[in-house]
């Protein structure tokens, strides 16, 4: 099932070229107060959401995808954890190009580990990416990104896709610079999510899934995930042996070689088969 949040806040089934107006399944969400919850709630009652759509995708009203206004599939992930260098020939192409290591070490994923964004850099599709630091580079990098449903610590590889609810298509987008990772990719827009997840029942084969990114029309980026350094249940496994994973915490599980300056005025597309396109529109953070 694709599941997307539109326009004001709305929750859409899509099918084909239509997005089914399914706003009412929300309705079986618990209320929350204060404290609030440490997960998503959505993600917490998939099944049951899911259920509730089925009911009421027969008399609901179908939208055409285009004019669409698509938010972040996950609105309250929990964190935000991403895995560098992942693709051999993008740690190859790291380690040649000053412009991406400035000097720094690029040490491989298994010896670095891991790394946090913020939450606020999280955007939808349609919000666009807006750019900082115009005097610096800007790069894109699409990556699969998995949605977290059943939460856990010291998950095994052997249990770890139990552990996944859905997936989605991102960019994970970066500042070329000297500092952390954590600090130079979590600029307010440069984790976009969507346009829509997809449960993980529809994607039997996450580990074999070809991808690719256009900027203006130009490939730039081409991959299949069978060539990530950690696969899937790797990264869950490395993930939740330093720290819980809960449910709606999103995993980008890094990016192929490609990765190149965009600037404002750009128009970005990945696709992700199984999952469908993704337009993102690049602009300055100033205008």
């Amino acid at each position: 099932m694709k599941i997307a949040r539109f326009d004001d806040n709305c929750l859409g089934l899509v099918e084909g070229d239509q997005v089914k107006d399914v706003t009412a399944a929300l309705d079986i969400l618990p209320r929350v107060g204060y404290p609030l919850p440490l997960h998503d709630p959505l993600i917490a009652q998939l099944d049951a959401v899911c259920a509730e759509i089925r009911r009421l995708a027969p008399t609901a009203k179908a939208l055409p995808l285009a004019g669409r206004t698509w938010l972040a599939p996950v609105a309250n992930p929990g964190k935000i954890v991403a895995a560098p260098v992942n693709y051999q020939k993008h740690l190859d192409e790291a380690r040649e190009q000053v412009e991406i290591h400035h000097n720094n070490q690029v040490i491989e994923i298994q010896k670095i580990g891991l790394f946090l964004k913020a939450t606020s850099s999280l955007v939808g599709p349609s919000a666009g990416v807006a750019i900082e630091h115009l005097d610096r580079r800007n790069d894109h990098e699409a990556e699969l990104v998995v949605i977290i449903g059943q939460g856990g610590r010291n998950i095994s590889r052997a249990n770890a896709m139990r552990h996944v609810a859905a997936y989605t298509s991102g960019l994970d987008m970066t500042v070329r610079g000297p500092e952390e990772r954590s600090l130079r990719k979590s600029v307010d827009s440069y984790s976009v999510l969507g346009p829509w997840l997809v449960t993980a029942d529809e994607i039997p084969h996450p580990d074999q899934m070809d991808f690719s990114l256009h900027v203006n029309g130009e490939l730039r980026q081409k991959a299949n995930t069978r060539d990530l350094i950690l696969d899937i249940p790797h990264l869950i496994e490395f993930a939740s042996s330093f720290y819980s994973l809960r449910t709606g915490d999103l995993l980008y599980t890094g990016t192929p070689e490609g990765v190149a300056q965009v600037h404002p005025g750009d128009i970005i597309t990945t696709s992700f088969a199984g999952i469908g396109d993704m337009t993102v529109v690049v602009r300055s953070s100033k205008s």
